[in-house]
């Protein structure tokens, strides 16, 4: 665990940043008070709609026809 003041922070905090990243546990004191360094996680890519289009090239034309299976249920 690495412990700096603010004013060090300021200096070196690309390299906080970094280890933060890294899985370091970074605090920052000031007057008394402290705040911990935490890397933010990635949202989650959600799919867009519309984003498969042109990667289906081919559908049947009874695609949507009832299956033979499920005759007696219609």
């Amino acid at each position: 665990m690495q412990q700096v003041t603010a004013e060090e922070a300021k200096n070196q905090l690309s390299d906080l940043i970094q280890a933060a990243h890294n899985g370091d546990e970074v605090v920052i004191r000031d007057n008394g008070s402290a705040v911990k360094l935490v890397p933010v996680p990635e949202p989650e890519r959600r799919p867009r709609f519309g984003s498969a289009k042109g990667i289906v090239l081919y559908m049947a034309d009874d695609f949507d026809a009832p299956l033979e299976d499920f005759k007696e249920y219609m």
